[in-house]
């Protein structure tokens, strides 16, 4: 006969009947003698989710907000730099900035074959002028050459010559421009000042057979040199 089991002896994790899920011990009660006490945990758990990594630092967002305004500053220079030796290199060596300079003299001897007026061309101007342009042009009523030069002080002046009749040809060179008043220049020849388009200005020569402009954003003095040196 087996002897009885105390009475004061707590029930333990024994395997339960079939189908029950086993018991444990009430939190804090005392573990029967010669089992291992049940440590509870006292912090959270740690979610474990199986679906998602966390994101890696942004180290290169970061590296990038640290830049300073002397990387950034070094970083455009080196940009720069290659740029500024192009330009220097066109400049200096190709011409970039020099004027492309024509020969007027095809022009000239064309507007001459046609025997139409006479033709005049500058003389003696320095080598400061540089011609820029030249054509001649038949229309209804006559011919007409034109001749544009870059003055010394880098601005722009035309010599137009023409048989086309005066009350047609100087609405259309100047814009409707207005007489001035004469203009004294050197030889004798009787030269009005006109206005002109914008803030041009004009020395004009009225022959019987030919109409003479010197027009241009030039000062009147640049204009004069030009006008004066007609042959």
């Amino acid at each position: 006969m087996e002897p009885a089991q105390p009475a004061d002896r707590a029930p333990t994790d024994a395997t339960p009947p079939d189908g029950q899920p086993p018991v444990r011990p009430t939190a804090g009660a005392t573990p029967p003698a010669g089992e291992p006490a049940l440590v509870e945990p006292t912090g959270p758990v740690p979610a474990v989710d199986a679906g998602e990594h966390p994101a890696p630092p942004a180290r290169k967002e970061k590296a990038r907000s640290e830049r300073s305004p002397k990387d950034m500053a070094l970083s455009l220079l080196v940009l720069l730099v290659p740029i500024a030796l192009l330009i220097a290199f066109y400049r200096g060596f190709l011409g970039g900035d020099s004027p492309v300079t024509v020969d007027p003299a095809p022009a000239v001897e064309q507007a001459r074959a046609t025997n139409a007026f006479p033709v005049a061309q500058p003389r003696d101007l320095g080598s400061d002028w540089r011609t820029v342009s030249a054509r001649f042009q038949t229309e209804p009523g006559g011919g007409t050459l034109r001749i544009g030069y870059l003055t010394p002080e880098g601005r722009g002046a035309q010599l137009v010559e023409s048989n086309v009749p005066a009350e047609k040809l100087l609405p259309a060179e100047l814009s409707g421009g207005q007489p001035q008043g004469p203009a004294e220049l050197p030889g004798g020849v009787s030269w009005q000042r006109y206005t002109a388009r914008g803030n041009e200005q004009a020395l004009v020569l009225l022959e019987p057979n030919r109409t003479v402009i010197v027009v241009g954003d030039a000062r009147e003095s640049e204009l004069r040199e030009l006008a004066t040196a007609l042959r």
